[in-house]
């Protein structure tokens, strides 16, 4: 019998799937299970990735729109038609951001005893309180700006909240306007934060927005008006970078130039108060040259992502329940790293164990007198490196230091462009990116003279030589000196230095843009094989985003042939699952809980031999065909096991995982058989690293 196969497979639009995603983020905030001050945080991260949202994804439709016609008919979408209904669909959820901040999470706090209160609410005490405040920490802050004939353009910072004035009623109507119209920045940055803790009354705790410390006391800076209204607006520019992807010239100007331009690149989104008078949003339309197209209905409030500042309040049973960093079971504590890690594979597993593991080993690299080189890809560096600072050790002690910066890492460039600087200066041989490909790998390579040859060893992740995301992301690494991992390892640092094609030359590898699509096909058909013979065959995939139409297409192929194919993504996916005649055998799940799921994995059954890759990539087009990616084989038989077992945690996840349609997944049955699965593996890991212990 032939195969049904839908004239059209069935895919979801990436924009859609990216906002259903955040829904997911948005659940967090709504769960009751969840502690009351992470729950805030799960907000900020919604409205933060809103935002970029806006500044990225909407920006670009926005660009395609304004295309001409021949060039939109090659797109095959219409972009206007994606845009307007992806602005529903955000409507929708800022609706229910707003409910849940309001009707769920506000009267939540007022149970706590946390009161976050305006102006409004303030007693005579309290006013006089902030009235103080306001004049000593705050007045010498604000620098308003009148939108008159005077001012030609008004320049809205990016991302960034303004206050806009409207005064009206002049006491003396001879001597001042009868009506003004002034912008404000809110100096969030300089203040400190977005928010003011009043002084405690009792177990009864206080807090509020600097906007409505300005509000309860805009009158003293405007007293020739009696009546003063104050409104919140915040603008979105575009975030696109507008470079051509080359190396050649100075890579470093262009991205300084590119990043000048963001701050006054084009109007993505205006939110605002929609209680604002209509005078003064027509003011800002004009002084700004903003359209009707920018304007998006806001509230009160904008910049949600300030929760992540809300004050502690010295309430541990609101916030999670502490995780400490784990000891690794076969790592050493203290002492040299080399040479354990010669005896065998390491796995370290973030941010369960401490990525202090990665800086002692370069920091210990650049000390020992045998290390003759450091090669290392930065994709996305924290402000105040270890990792860099320890490279930059390893340069002044004359190791031969190869840092690949990729410079074009969005919302890092600056913190990359200034460690690419520092380490250019102290002799770094320093490699901005590829010509039209972004580095996205985690790779680590030190050489070691021993017994008269060079020794490999490597280190091989999923997540970013990042001590701030290494703390808050999920990721594994390995550490390993396998000569068969090391020598391709050389081989891909080799192809950043003499930008020759490495086609052929990666047994074990799987590297992108060279091999890594191919081979994953020859896998998947190797599974399609074992299905058409009546033998068990399945594929596993952990990964963030699920996007390249034509791996989506070659897993409906194999879900046709009888594969199972089990699908775990955090993100966008526009593959449809559990269609009957296209993808019946695939199901599919995603996990959002306390750290950010980033690992990638892929297994493919391989008839009872199971192979078990970790990865830098995801399985979209950018991936697998413009940027240098490395999925990399666990071949220690403990680790392979280990990274199951901890896989297996996920796939039988029923606290935290959500189906296709966003469903909690196994919550009728949550109390029979509780799994929850990044609490899980925090035991396990705990575990293991106890019994390791004890043995000693």
């Amino acid at each position: 019998m032939e195969d049904i196969k839908p004239a059209t497979p069935q895919l979801l639009n990436r924009e859609l799937s990216w906002l259903a995603f955040n829904r997911r983020v948005l659940q967090e905030a709504q769960t009751p299970a969840v502690p009351l001050l992470e729950r805030l945080k799960f907000l900020a991260i919604f409205s933060s990735n809103l935002d970029e949202y806006f500044k990225v994804r909407v920006a670009t439709l926005r660009r395609l729109v304004k295309l001409k016609k021949k060039t939109l008919a090659k797109l095959g979408e219409d972009p206007a038609e994606q845009l307007s209904a992806l602005l529903a669909e955000v409507g929708r959820q800022q609706q229910e951001f707003g409910d849940t901040f309001r009707n769920q999470i506000l009267p939540e706090l007022r149970e706590q005893h946390i009161h976050l209160i305006s102006e409004h609410d303030l007693n005579e005490e309290q006013r006089a309180w902030v009235q103080q405040y306001f004049r000593d920490n705050v007045q010498d802050l604000l620098s308003p700006v009148i939108l008159d004939d005077n001012l030609h353009h008004l320049f809205l910072r990016d991302q960034s909240v303004y206050l806009t004035v409207y005064l009206t009623h002049p006491v003396d109507k001879k001597k001042h306007d009868e009506e003004r119209v002034l912008a404000i920045e809110l100096p969030t940055k300089r203040h400190g934060g977005r928010f003011v803790q009043l002084p405690a009354q009792g177990e009864d705790r206080y807090v509020m927005f600097l906007d409505d410390v300005i509000r309860c006391c805009a009158h003293e800076l405007f007293p020739k008006y009696k009546k003063v209204q104050v409104h919140a607006i915040k603008l979105s520019r575009d975030a696109e970078l507008d470079i051509q992807e080359e190396v050649s010239g100075n890579m470093l100007a262009k991205i300084k130039s590119s990043l000048q331009k963001r701050e006054t690149g084009y109007p993505a989104r205006l939110l605002y108060d929609p209680a604002m008078p209509k005078e003064v949003l027509r003011a800002v339309m004009q002084k700004t040259g903003i359209g009707k197209d920018e304007l998006v209905e806001g509230s009160r409030y904008h910049n949600f992502r300030d929760f992540f500042g809300f004050p502690d309040l010295g309430l541990p049973h609101l916030k999670y329940e502490p995780q400490p960093e784990l000891p690794h079971p076969t790592l050493p504590r203290s002492g040299k790293m080399l040479p354990a890690i010669a005896e065998r594979d390491h796995l370290l597993h973030l941010p369960y164990q401490s990525f202090d593991y990665v800086t002692r080993l370069i920091t210990e690299a650049a000390q020992d007198p045998q290390v003759s080189s450091v090669s290392i890809t930065l994709y996305r560096v924290a402000g105040k490196s270890e990792v860099a600072k320890a490279l930059l050790k390893a340069a002044k002690n004359g190791k031969q230091v190869t840092v690949v910066v990729e410079l074009k890492a969005r919302f890092d460039e600056e913190s990359n462009m200034f460690w690419a600087e520092k380490l250019q200066k102290a002799g770094a041989n320093v490699i901005f990116g590829i010509p039209d490909l972004k580095v996205h790998s985690k790779l680590l390579l030190i050489t070691r003279a021993e017994e008269g040859q060079n020794k490999l060893y490597a280190y091989l992740s999923t997540g970013n030589f990042n001590e701030v995301t290494s703390g808050i992301y999920a990721d594994h690494g390995v550490f390993t000196a396998r000569p068969e991992l090391t020598r391709e390892v050389a081989e891909v640092f080799r192809y950043f230095q003499d930008r020759q094609d490495k086609t052929g030359q990666f047994e074990h590898l799987l590297v992108a843009p060279f091999e890594l699509r191919e081979k994953l096909n020859a896998l998947i058909d190797h599974e399609i094989k074992l299905a058409q013979k009546g033998k068990d065959a399945y594929i596993i995939l952990k990964l963030n985003a699920l996007q390249d139409e034509r791996m989506i297409l070659k897993l409906y192929e194999a879900s046709q042939a009888g594969v199972r194919v089990e699908l775990l993504i955090r993100g966008i996916s526009c593959l449809v699952p559990d269609l009957p005649g296209q993808s019946e055998n695939i199901s599919q799940r995603g996990m959002v809980d306390r750290y950010l799921e980033h690992a990638r994995v892929y297994v493919f059954g391989n008839g009872g031999e199971e192979k078990v890759y970790v990865a830098s990539s995801d399985w979209m087009a950018r991936n697998l065909d413009r940027r240098v990616e490395v999925a990399f084989p666990i071949l220690q038989d403990d680790l392979r096991a280990e990274v199951r077992y901890l896989l297996d945690l996920q796939r039988q996840d029923n606290v935290k995982s959500r189906d296709f349609h966003n469903r909690f997944i196994g919550q009728e049955d949550v109390e029979a058989g509780r799994v929850q699965a990044q609490l899980e593996t925090y035991q396990y890991l705990k575990k293991i690293a106890t019994a390791k212990k004890r043995k000693k």
